[in-house]
């Protein structure tokens, strides 16, 4: 081949080389689900705030963050048969409580057993929605958080206890409104888990878990462990299957330069005694 067509054939394959790798990441994502979803007889829905990023030899080009839209996670609850259970990994910072109680809804009013996997943190809207599932299967040292609600920088719950503190005439009119809208917000909350919790916990529960979780009584982003979440009442389990973790592998955050390295487990091979090469 000619110098000059060696030269951009090589340059096609270097362009191409991202789009190459993205499209076998997704092809590996598609078949570690379907595979889930065929050991557990369930529907797998994931729920991932994650950054994706397009690199060319190691060089990053684009960065930029992703999560499902909420339509398209109710519209796979809707469209899954009544009868089949839904398995959704969770993985998702503080966000909406509108999107997140739509689909908390939705799974509450699935008929068959709804599973909700943490592998790493559900913080706030990712609390809301795991509050209406029939168990709660985290890692060991995956979270939970509060659901308390937030205007802006402000804790609702701040705003209310702030402007009770002082005379209405020492506190400024915006002050008074964010308060008031806290009031409301947090009933709204309380309200909206309560009734997520109802069926699973007694009701006397499920109303003290509500309050716990919505009214500040911790900061919004105070971790809730496996541990804290089964003192609390919830249905949490620690066995979640090797296969999410695995799956979780397939969603790298980007950084900037390795900071930690490990060698993964070595399984058995199929001969006894022996291991396999490492994954």
């Amino acid at each position: 081949m000619p110098a000059p067509h060696l030269f951009w054939t090589l340059l096609a394959l270097v362009a191409l080389q991202p789009l190459l790798r993205v499209c076998l990441r997704l092809i590996a994502r598609r078949w570690r689900i379907t595979a889930l979803e065929r050991k557990r007889g369930s529907r797998v829905i994931l729920l991932l705030h994650r950054e994706e990023t397009l690199d060319v030899l190691g060089f990053p080009l684009l960065r930029h963050a992703h999560m499902e839209p909420a339509e398209d996670v109710l519209r796979a609850i809707h469209l899954t048969d009544r009868e089949v259970p839904i398995d959704l990994i969770l993985h998702t910072p503080p966000g909406k409580a509108l999107a997140a109680l739509q689909i908390a809804r939705a799974l509450r009013a699935h008929p068959a057993r709804v599973t909700v996997f943490v592998p790493h943190y559900a913080m706030s809207g990712g609390t809301l929605i795991a509050l209406a599932a029939d168990e709660i299967s985290m890692c060991p040292h995956a979270v939970l958080g509060p659901i308390d609600p937030q205007f802006g920088a402000f804790p609702a719950a701040s705003l209310i206890k702030v402007a009770g503190q002082k005379s209405v005439d020492a506190v400024d009119d915006q002050t008074l409104i964010l308060a008031d809208m806290g009031r409301r917000s947090v009933a709204c909350i309380r309200d909206a888990a309560r009734e997520l919790l109802h069926g699973h916990l007694p009701a006397h529960q499920a109303e003290a878990l509500a309050k716990v979780l919505s009214t500040g009584k911790w900061t919004h982003e105070h971790p809730i462990p496996h541990g804290l979440a089964k003192e609390l009442g919830l249905p949490v389990s620690a066995d979640i299957p090797r296969e999410v973790v695995e799956l979780m592998r397939l969603y790298p955050q980007p950084t900037a330069a390795p900071s930690l390295g490990y060698t993964p487990p070595q399984r058995p091979s199929a001969s006894a005694g022996e291991l396999s090469q490492p994954v």
